[in-house]
Order: structure tokens, then C-alpha cells, then sequence
């Protein structure tokens, strides 16, 4: 069963199972506390019944909430600029030769939450200029099995995928490509996180895809799972927390945050796709939750299942909102400009263009063995089913990434591409 959230005021219903890649039924549920006045403060879910794939989508609600300032042992990466934490075998996002190099020259098996950090400011230093283009021209692949990955057998492959995942969980691949011959800038970043909330089997995963330059996500690849983390401090201990509406309230506070943080760059903006993995009793469950049209899609015995939901102008319910609060769309697009209905950011449209994410909860079994977040630059060209179909006999994240990556390129996307794979089981 997966619960997918909903937007307020209408009847719930159920999808058919799998019939369909994008779950388009959302259950409108009035059991928050919250006044339902506001479209602009709401989400929205949806129920579908996958075959043993416990899943419950849903669109929210606005929450205030106050946090204490507790930061988590955390690497983010933002496209090229940061580094994430070293799991041997595993997989890194960064700069990915600056923080390579520092890993050759320390010697460290493993980067440690404090060393991390510390590297995380100078590479960003480093690569942040936009002159410096090592490593943002061309592609990125980033890997722990150092530059080698290439040319591992499939066998090497799995040793060290196995002890990965027997540490902690899960493993993560990560490849980029500014994709130079149609974009002049790389607006996408990416953040993820082993043993988030520094629990094992814990974890975080996220892709923005930045439009109107790269301020917008570039702060929520540095800060969003720490206001996310803040959040699960606060409340995850609490009876009965409702992980949906965690998530929900994430994207509301980050929005806001934002909003204060760019004052200057009022027209920044990006979409998000994030998904958290958690241990409760003895289930493992994935919660995701997105705005805009980057996508989660995870693998149930080699059938795409998407956990996340396409905002965009070309979507009816999302054009009768933007039409509802006095807006327009034009070609497709919010005001004529935006072709994205929901977003982080974006200040100058908010009353449209609104941060109340699409979230789903999913219990995840031996029969998903990864699951797939990307923005839109690989989506624009690969379907959910061929994007399972070209990676489900790769063992290695960071070479399932690449190559989805590879086949963007090929099919001629024309936008900067992020791809993540995270292997859930072997």
C-alpha cells in the first residue's frame, strides 16, 4: 500500500495498481489540523495499491515549526562543489578530484564527519569560481572506488557493493554533466547522507534543479537536510509522528528559509526531489517528497514505480490552481515564464508558484533494489520503465548512474543532468 499525500477538499480514490507510472489519483484528506483556506499552503497525495509495495502518497499542509539548532554529522554535495561522506566502496558526490586528493593524501580510509566538513568549505573555495570548470566541464562520476570504477569487473562490483551495503544499508551513485553544448551554467545540485541522524541504515537523498541561476539550489543542497534533520530531532520521537507530514513541513520551513536567505535573488528558484529511508521496528520505509518535475522512480521486480508527482503547467489540477489564485498559463507555462507550477524559491511568484511538496510513504522489501531520483534532464528524454530497464543488471550505483547519464546525452537532452541511484538491496 503506498499513501500518497492529497490535496484538501476532495474524495479519496484509488489508482490502479501499477497501471500507470504516475499516480494522477490523489485522496483529499481533512484529518490535519490546519485550516484548508490557503491553496497555497497545501499539498497533495494520492492512494494506489502496488502488489506488496506498502506505499501512501499525499500533497500538505503549512506548518510553522521552531527548531533547535543541532547540526548532523553531513556531507552534502551541490553539483561539483561539496563533498559527502566517504563509505569505502562507496560512493562520494564533490569536487569529486579535490576531495579524491585529499583522500590519497591523508591517507584516510574513511572521511569522518569533522575532516569532511572541513574539506566541504575549502572545495567549495576551490570550485566555486566560475572560472574554474575541472570540474564542472564534461561529466562527473563520483566514486569511492576510486578512479578505477571504469574498469572493475562486475564481480569486484558486487564485493564491494555487498560490504557496502552490509555497513550501511544502502549505496549511493551520483553522475553529472553540465551538458556544455546546449547549457553555459550548471544550475543542478545534489546532496545525500549515510547514517543520517547518525543512525545506520539511516538516509538522506536529494536533486534541485536550479532555474533563474543556481542561488536557490545551491542552498538547499547545503541546508535542506539540515532543517529537515532539525525537524526529525524535534518530532520523530513524538507518538504516532506522521513521517508525511515531517517531510511536508521540510519543504514549507526550507521555502521559507529561502525566501529570507536570497532576498537579492528573488527570481531563484529550483525543483526537489528528496527521499529519507528510515528503520522502524523491523521495516525499512522510504518517505519522498518533491515540488516541480524532478522525479523519484523506484525498481519492484523490474517495474518502474514513480514516487513523486510532475508539477508542471501542461498538468490540469495544477493549471486550475494557478488559474484559481488569479494567475494564468501560457504555453504551457505559469505568467507565460515558469514551466514548473511548484517549486523552492521562486519568491517574486509564490502566490503560484508554491512549495507544498507531493509525498509518499513506501515500505521497501527485497524486490526493490534501487531506487532512481533525477531532475528533469534525463526524465525529458528516458521513461520511468526504460531508465529501470537500463540499470537492472548494473550492481554499481555510481555505473547505473553514469549510465543513464550517458543515455540523456545520447537522446540529446538539452538541460544540465543530475542522476542518483541508491542500491536498497542485492
Amino acid at each position: 500500500m503506498t499513501r500518497r499525500s492529497s490535496e484538501p477538499g476532495r474524495d479519496t480514490s484509488t489508482a490502479q495498481p501499477l497501471a500507470t507510472a504516475e499516480p494522477h489519483t490523489h485522496s483529499h484528506s481533512h484529518s490535519h489540523s490546519h485550516s484548508h483556506n490557503n491553496a497555497s499552503t497545501h499539498g497533495h497525495s494520492s492512494t494506489s495499491t502496488i502488489p506488496q509495495l506498502n506505499q501512501q502518497p499525499q500533497h500538505h499542509h503549512h506548518h510553522n515549526s521552531h527548531h533547535s539548532h543541532h547540526h548532523h554529522h553531513h556531507i552534502s554535495h551541490t553539483s561539483s562543489t561539496q563533498p559527502t561522506p566517504a563509505a569505502t566502496g562507496g560512493v562520494t558526490g564533490a569536487g569529486a578530484a579535490a576531495v579524491a586528493r585529499h583522500r590519497l593524501s591523508s591517507g584516510a580510509e574513511r572521511l569522518d564527519a569533522s575532516l569532511a566538513t572541513s574539506i566541504t568549505s575549502s572545495v567549495i573555495e576551490k570550485c566555486d569560481s566560475p572560472d574554474d570548470t575541472s570540474s564542472i566541464e564534461g561529466s562527473t562520476t563520483h566514486s569511492l572506488i576510486e578512479a578505477e570504477s571504469s574498469s572493475t569487473t562486475a564481480d569486484d562490483d558486487l564485493q564491494c557493493v555487498l560490504k557496502d551495503i552490509d555497513e550501511y544499508e544502502f549505496v549511493v551513485g551520483v553522475a553529472e554533466d553540465r551538458n556544455k553544448r546546449c547549457r553555459r551554467t550548471m544550475e543542478d545540485t545534489h546532496a545525500f547522507i549515510y547514517n543520517y541522524e547518525g543512525i545506520t541504515g539511516h538516509g538522506f537523498f536529494a536533486i534541485f534543479d536550479g532555474h533563474a541561476g543556481k542561488a536557490a539550489a545551491d542552498w538547499c543542497g547545503q541546508h535542506f537536510h539540515e532543517v529537515f534533520g532539525r525537524i526529525l530531532e524535534e518530532k520523530s520521537e513524538q507518538a504516532g509522528a506522521d513521517f508525511q507530514e515531517l517531510v511536508n513541513e521540510a519543504f514549507l520551513e526550507v521555502d521559507r528559509q529561502l525566501a529570507e536567505a536570497l532576498q537579492q535573488g528573488r527570481s531563484s528558484g529550483c525543483t526537489a526531489i528528496m527521499a529519507y529511508i528510515r528503520k522502524e521496528g523491523d521495516k525499512r520505509v522510504l518517505y519522498t517528497g518533491n515540488v516541480g518535475d524532478a522525479r523519484a522512480v523506484l525498481s519492484h521486480k523490474e517495474r518502474a514505480v514513480r514516487l513523486s508527482y510532475d508539477h508542471k503547467g501542461s498538468d490540469h489540477t495544477e493549471a486550475q490552481r494557478i488559474l484559481d489564485v488569479g494567475g494564468f498559463v501560457m504555453n504551457n507555462r505559469v505568467n507565460g515564464v515558469l514551466a514548473v507550477t511548484r517549486a523552492l524559491g521562486d519568491s517574486s511568484m509564490k502566490e503560484f508558484i508554491i512549495g507544498a511538496p507531493y509525498t509518499t510513504r513506501t515500505e521497501i522489501s527485497a524486490d526493490n533494489p534501487y531506487l532512481i531520483l533525477a531532475c528533469d534532464g534525463l526524465w525529458d528524454v528516458c521513461s520511468d520503465q526504460e531508465a529501470v530497464e537500463l540499470v537492472k543488471e548494473v550492481v554499481c550505483p555510481t555505473k547505473a548512474s553514469q549510465l543513464l547519464l550517458e543515455h540523456a546525452l545520447q537522446k540529446f537532452s538539452t538541460d544540465n543532468i543530475s542522476v542518483m541511484v541508491v542500491r536498497l538491496n542485492v
